[in-house]
This record gives structure tokens, sequence and C-alpha cells, in this order.
């Protein structure tokens, strides 16, 4: 009696189907590597876009502020130093710093402005900056924490048995997280000196 051709190869065709879920497992944990590494990109150009945005809604908020304040304050040129560094930034976290120095402007001068300039608290031009800049710093926000989100789904898949091991294998390293910085300075708005 003849035996069939799965009889014959019975040994070659049993190790030629686990190799082949093997490398199905393989391609699919670096195919997931990618997607999770693409996702943290995308998340990170979110959060420029926004501290773009911010960067750029300052030269107008900058001008309504010193017309109506009648000085170029602290506040103006400490800003302006925070966007120009965005703009010049080359890493992550020198954006990521600027940006937050940014921020920090913007809320000296709303919180110096309320208490201290009544008259620019009543101008319509100023109201709507800063309400277009609250809106912005809130995206930021929203885009930071989805950031540090996709980070953490990253370097989970990376720690987990047996992706760990491919990852290592195919140089996927786990990321940092955004930590918050102690180099950030508040601003403060001019004493109404004009500098000199």
């Amino acid at each position: 009696m003849s035996k069939s051709f799965f009889e014959k190869n019975k040994t070659l065709i049993i190790v030629s189907v686990v190799v082949l879920v093997i490398l199905a497992m393989i391609v699919g944990m670096y195919n997931n590597f990618v997607t999770l590494d693409q996702n943290i990109n995308g998340k990170w150009s979110l959060v420029e876009n926004d501290y773009q945005r911010q960067a750029d809604l300052i030269p107008n908020f900058v001008s309504t502020v010193s017309n109506q304040v009648g000085v170029e304050t602290t506040f103006v040129k400490d800003v302006i130093g925070a966007r120009t560094a965005y703009a010049t930034a080359q890493s992550q976290y020198q954006k990521d710093l600027a940006g937050q120095q940014m921020n920090s402007g913007i809320n000296a001068v709303v919180n110096a402005v309320a208490e201290d300039y009544p008259e620019l608290l009543a101008s319509e031009g100023y109201t709507a900056l800063r309400d277009e800049l609250a809106g912005s710093q809130n995206r930021i926000t929203k885009s930071r924490k989805d950031y540090i989100d996709a980070i953490q789904a990253y370097n989970t898949a990376t720690k987990k048995f047996p992706a760990n091991v491919f990852a290592n294998m195919f140089g996927f390293v786990e990321k940092e997280y955004y930590e918050a910085t102690a180099e950030l300075t508040t601003p403060v708005l001019g004493d109404g000196v004009l500098p000199q």
C-alpha cells in the first residue's frame, strides 16, 4: 500500500506550518511596532501644530496688549523670546520647553490684565485673542496627553513577552515620557515704565 503525500511528508509539512506561523507572528509584531511608532510621530506633529497655532497668535496678542497698555512690558519681551525660541528649536524637548514658556507668558499677562488693566479687559480685540489663545492652550494640553498615551501604548508593546524579544531585535527601544521641567519661568507684566 502506497503512502499518501501527507503521510510521506508529514514532518516537512508540520515544520513548514510552524515556520510560517512564526514568520506571520514576527511580521505582525514588526508591523505593530511600526504602527505604534508612527502613531507617536503623528501625535507629536499635532502637538507642534497646536504650538504653532499659538505662536501665530502671539504677534497680534502682543500688539493688542502693547497698544492698549501703552508700554512694551517685560511680558512682551519674554513671550516674543519664547516664540523665537520655539521657531528656532531643533529638538522635541526644546520645542516643548519653548511652547510651555509661551503658555506661561500668556497666562501671566492674562492674570495681570484681569487685575491691573480693566480698560484692556473691555477691549473686544483683546478678549477675542485671549479666547483664541485659551483655546490653543486647551488643544495643546489635549495633544500632549494624546502624545503621552501613544508613548505608553508603544512602551507597553515593547515590554510584553514575546514581543519584547523582537522589539529589541528590530531596534524598537523604549521611548521617554514627557517630563515636566523646572526650567520654566513665569514672566511678569511690566510696571508701566517704558524700557530705556
